[in-house]
């Protein structure tokens, strides 16, 4: 039987103080920005050496994927449940649709990394694009407690993460805004988790809210 891979953040997540970057064209760029398109995040992990023999390079690939494709809809849903409370001034194109524009232009979850932004910008009809890029070590399986035991063998109590969101102007593909964030905590929780805890920590700070 096929096992499904995907990944389990963290379940109560602590964080590193953030870094904030701002390009010195931000408030000239995002002024003329009225959509917003948030592709899959890239996703690494990395695995402690026992857990990685037994985990293919296949298979590895698939919890990245799934985990990209999972927080980019969890951001999405989280943009679109706070959208009165921040007011925010641009419009995030569904994700759907983003990915759909995608596929229909070949462009694979794999491919995205070397992509020009201007060119991903063009290609979805939007006036930015924005990622989240997360790193984390030691990822678990989602499926039955008994099958993640089988897999990896007994893990240890925390995991972490360091996750950033990217903006990137879709008209000179420049980066705009950078927000670092640094997460641990106790295994065993969502791709939600890490979204709910890095957007209320970038919340204060994200650029498109006409709210504080």
């Amino acid at each position: 039987m096929k096992i499904i891979f995907s990944l389990l953040i963290i379940a109560t997540l602590a964080g590193c103080g953030p870094k904030i970057y701002k390009s010195n064209e931000f408030d000239a760029a995002l002024a003329k920005h009225k959509t917003v398109a948030i592709l899959p995040a890239d996703v690494t992990t990395t695995l402690r050496p026992n857990e990685a023999k037994k985990v293919s390079a296949e298979q590895l690939q698939d919890i990245n994927e799934k985990t990209g494709f999972a927080i980019q809809d969890k951001m999405y849903s989280w943009f679109l449940r706070r959208s009165d409370k921040f007011a925010y001034t641009v419009t995030f194109q569904d994700v759907t649709r983003t990915n759909a524009l995608l596929k229909q232009a070949g462009i694979s979850y794999n491919d995205l990394a070397a992509k020009d932004r201007t060119e991903l910008a063009k290609l979805l009809g939007v006036d930015a694009v924005l990622q989240n890029r997360s790193s984390m070590e030691k990822p678990m399986s989602d499926g039955a407690a008994i099958a993640v035991g089988v897999i990896f063998g007994a893990w240890g109590n925390t995991n972490n993460v360091q996750t950033t969101i990217n903006i990137h102007d879709g008209k000179s593909g420049n980066l705009l805004w950078k927000y670092d964030y640094q997460a641990s905590g106790s295994v065993g929780s969502s791709a939600t988790n890490l979204v709910n805890a890095l957007m209320r920590n970038a919340s204060k700070k994200f650029p498109y809210s006409a709210k504080d």
